[in-house]
């Protein structure tokens, strides 16, 4: 929010149309990816369609949220609409991740031991239970799991670097040092992009090298599922705290007002968080 925080009143907007866009653009897009996954030869454009229909819709969604905003309509009760919305939507992402550590969880601690017990001794008797494991059956292709040395590791000091320079970027925002914040808002994101395209090539190396795959196993789909969607995460937070940067830059924030920055910070905080979790379930226990 901007330092135009003078409104006394609870902000009503007008009519729209970007819920009703935004609903078609994820119906059109989710449809054609259920589509592609069965072999239709046309979902593919479609979800490309879809896709772009729905940022085009977003674009102009936050952009209406942003003039409101420094149009000065938003005043203390928007402001704490704001945070218990984001409140929310990061409990819904803890939860969100609270699945997947425990599928991971289940798989390791329960059905691993469950099928190394003396009651499947006679189905498979060479069976051992062991992680990272390609199945009771061995259906699955040899591979090798992944070693928290060097890029996991390496990836680790960069989100927590990222949280710091993320940190003081807002001390200086706090104190009305606007250069300041831009520097240290613009490392921060430059140090997602560093972890993300070290992601990238974390999972050439698993693919080519590793035979490690979606098909891998439990192992290799837990893996994937996991930190493939922490990455999205990460991009989704690099989004967030470019659009916010740009803000700085134009100078919407003032040293009181500042949430957008704010509620952005709380979501790359949690998104690192929930990696020095990964970093030690997957890569080293």
């Amino acid at each position: 929010m901007s330092g135009q925080n003078e409104s006394p009143y609870y902000f009503v907007p007008q009519p729209s149309r970007h819920p009703i866009m935004a609903a078609t653009g994820l119906l059109i897009s989710m449809a054609s990816l259920a589509s592609w996954v069965n072999g239709e030869s046309w979902a593919p454009i479609t979800f490309v369609v879809g896709l772009l229909w729905l940022l085009y819709t977003l674009w102009h969604w936050f952009g209406d949220s942003i003039g409101e905003s420094e149009g000065g309509m938003y005043g203390k009760n928007v402001d704490l609409s704001y945070r218990w919305s984001m409140s929310w939507f990061i409990f819904s992402e803890v939860m969100f991740f609270a699945a997947f550590f425990g599928a991971l969880f289940y798989a390791r601690e329960i059905a691993l031991h469950e099928l190394g017990s003396l009651d499947y001794k006679l189905i498979w008797p060479d069976f051992t239970a062991v992680w990272p494991n390609n199945g009771p059956a061995a259906l699955v292709s040899h591979f090798r799991s992944m070693t928290p040395w060097p890029l996991p590791t390496i990836n680790t000091a960069l989100l927590l670097s990222s949280g710091a320079t993320l940190t003081v970027a807002h001390h200086a925002l706090r104190e009305n040092h606007r250069n300041k914040t831009i520097i240290w808002l613009a490392a921060t994101v430059l140090l997602g992009l560093c972890f993300l395209f070290c992601q990238g090539y974390e999972y050439f190396h698993a693919y080519n090298e590793l035979n490690l795959t979606l098909a891998s196993g439990v192992y290799g789909s837990t893996f994937f599922l996991l930190t493939g969607f922490h990455g999205f995460h990460v991009f989704l937070g690099g989004t967030m705290l470019t659009v916010v940067l740009v803000r700085v830059i134009r100078g919407h924030f003032t040293a009181e007002h500042h949430f957008a920055f704010e509620g952005a910070a709380w979501y790359w905080h949690f998104v690192d968080v929930v990696w020095l979790g990964l970093y030690v379930v997957v890569y080293w226990l």
